[in-house]
């Protein structure tokens, strides 16, 4: 049997085969531009009560290094290329300190070096850019005593040399903001870490001044009525918090003028009822302005910090800080620094939301498709070894599937 077709009809289907094929080639290019653009995907490691790593109760070094590069591997193979590992938990280390005591939650002694010996911090950074991928140091800048009731406190803790810096709030022991002693001593243990240590970036979490207490005042009355100059407590707060971000920065930088040095915040900032101009448009939020007495906007205004991660871990359409709203407002503010957005990976099955097998892509896309964007850190590792809602095969499949350098930052070239 012969066929005829007429010209006209030919030549539209031709059309409009070749333009389906130009679609599919554009989107597979465009996607594989997308894939190869610097970006920062990290995923923060909590050492504190052995959350992420070490495993609880496991004090053998050898098992230690096992399981960590256990987690190494598994994020590399997520397309992961940053991992922000906390050394400093609670005024303790996770690596030899001559002010600092070994942390507990590595040898289940405070003060106990490890057994077999090794130091996990230079066996971890190793490890890290063995796989082509960053190491960020996460400090905590104030906590000093997870549980006050803990009787397992080392004699050479600093809380026991100098318990004169510290202030009780609940059940933690936090270092006083306002004492210029301690500010100093901060900067030491950090500058040690830079100085003998191969650490892409020093990174520090939300933990400035504590968050609130319903119905208990931060005790620090004594030395507001000492050093307060005549500042309102809240701004006397907020300068205390000034301070020592500006200290850190310069003696990071006059010893390593190539590390970096970010600061990940809780998500809102100020609300707009406190602050017009620059406020999120949030209400009722807790804020790091007003309550934690933490000015991230000011550290990098002034370039204090190199890059900042706010904390989002709300879904889309959150009812009081919906995740689109807060990463719309953080590009607006991020003053030529670099902006990674922290996710909440673990809060997968906590409530229909992020039971949705697309909220943690969809919040991927919309990150990427926001300007002044340059990557993600996710919280935090364990998580990923349940691969929740099939999320790791999505990144690993899809969304990390090339990988990729971090950003490079012009201003330390």
């Amino acid at each position: 049997m012969i066929l005829f077709f007429k010209p006209g009809i030919c030549r539209l289907r031709l059309f409009f085969a070749a333009f389906i094929l130009c679609i599919t080639l554009c989107s597979t290019l465009l996607n594989s531009m997308a894939q190869s653009v610097p970006e920062f995907r990290g995923v923060w490691v909590a050492t504190v009560d052995n959350i992420d790593w070490p495993n609880k109760d496991d004090f053998n070094s050898d098992s230690q290094k096992t399981a960590f590069i256990h987690l190494l591997d598994m994020h590399q193979r997520n397309g992961l290329n940053a991992l922000v590992v906390q050394v400093r938990p609670c005024t303790d280390a996770f690596y030899p300190s001559q002010y600092e005591p070994w942390s507990q939650w590595l040898t289940g002694v405070q003060g106990q070096p490890p057994s077999p010996y090794y130091d996990p911090l230079a066996f971890m950074i190793a490890e890290t850019h063995k796989r082509g991928m960053v190491f960020h140091a996460w400090m905590n800048p104030y906590r000093a005593v997870f549980k006050t009731s803990d009787p397992s406190l080392s004699q050479t803790h600093i809380t026991k040399l100098h318990p004169e810096w510290f202030l009780k709030y609940g059940d933690l022991l936090y270092f006083d903001p306002g004492n210029k002693e301690a500010q100093q001593y901060v900067t030491r243990v950090v500058t040690d870490v830079v100085s003998r240590y191969d650490v892409d970036a020093i990174h520090f979490d939300d933990y400035f001044y504590p968050y609130h207490i319903a119905g208990k005042e931060f005790p620090d009355e004594a030395s507001y009525r000492q050093f307060g100059n005549g500042l309102s407590k809240d701004d006397w707060r907020r300068s205390n918090t000034d301070s020592i971000i500006s200290m850190l920065s310069k003696a990071i930088k006059k010893e390593k003028k190539f590390c970096q040095f970010g600061i990940s915040p809780f998500g809102v900032w100020r609300n707009t009822d406190k602050d017009p101009v620059d406020g999120s448009p949030t209400k009722g939020a807790l804020s790091n302005y007003d309550d934690l007495y933490a000015d991230i906007l000011l550290w990098l205004k002034s370039g204090w910090i190199d890059y900042v991660a706010p904390q989002l871990y709300w879904e889309i359409g959150h009812r009081i800080a919906p995740f689109e709203v807060m990463v719309d407002w953080w590009s607006r503010h991020t003053y030529g620094k670099h902006c990674y957005i922290g996710m909440g990976i673990y809060r997968a099955n906590s409530n229909p939301a992020w039971k949705d097998v697309t909220q943690l892509p969809r919040q991927i896309e919309l990150m990427r498709n926001t300007p002044n964007m340059k990557g993600m850190i996710f919280f935090s590792s364990k998580t990923f070894e349940k691969n929740p809602n099939g999320w790791n095969d999505s990144l690993r499949l899809n969304y990390f599937k090339e990988p990729v350098k971090v950003p490079e930052m012009d201003w330390l070239k």
